[in-house]
């Protein structure tokens, strides 16, 4: 499950974290992609400035399908100026491939490992029990609604992955920086390999329904 954070023009993907998360999780998770500080943003969902950031998201009403404004910070336009040619180095440039990956491991990889075990549980009666919030299984069979809760699980991961990998290929790394192009070759095996064993599990499920 994700919401989605409209910055400015752009409108950023993330996972949603459990109902009882607070809101500070949240903060973090948008003061860490868009490189702001912390405190110099305010969060608006339906209409309300969320003020309390030791509150669960679930007293703000916070779900799968919720939009959050961020407003303050500062022009989302800045980070590009921050990364132009002139400005750009091999270090910062590093940097940048690697706290996307970061993103990867902590809030996509733990995900994708949930959904292959939820999913391996499908033809086998002995998988562990999977959390509250994925679907459940009887008899060694996902149910049709949980059928397509998988799917759009699938496609929920797929995507982010996607987008992931659509990031991490426009980080240019210059012809004289070998670290960087080490690093983002290796990140993107890294994501691509994730992305791959996703999409491999869903298809031969799918054979094997």
């Amino acid at each position: 499950m994700s919401y989605v954070a409209k910055w400015g023009r752009e409108r950023l993907t993330f996972p949603l974290p459990p109902s009882n998360a607070q809101l500070s999780e949240i903060r973090k998770q948008i003061a860490d992609y868009t490189q702001m500080p912390p405190s110099s943003f305010k969060l608006v969902h339906a209409g309300a400035v969320m003020k309390d950031d030791n509150a669960p998201i679930s007293a703000y009403g916070i779900n799968e399908k919720s939009k959050i404004a961020i407003v303050g910070g500062g022009d989302n336009s800045l980070p590009s100026k921050k990364s132009a040619p002139e400005r750009r180095t091999e270090e910062s440039t590093v940097k940048q491939i690697r706290s996307e990956l970061d993103k990867v491991r902590q809030m996509l990889q733990p995900d994708v490992d949930t959904f292959l075990s939820t999913l391996q549980g499908t033809t086998t009666s002995s998988a562990p029990t999977p959390p509250a919030d994925t679907p459940l299984v009887a008899n060694g069979k996902a149910s049709p609604a949980k059928e397509i809760n998988l799917a759009q699980e699938h496609v929920r991961l797929g995507e982010m992955l996607l987008q992931s990998l659509l990031r991490l290929d426009a980080i240019i790394a210059e012809g004289e920086w070998e670290e960087a192009r080490r690093e983002r070759k290796s990140a993107v095996k890294e994501v691509q390999g994730l992305l791959d064993r996703l999409d491999g599990a869903w298809r031969q499920r799918l054979k094997s329904s």
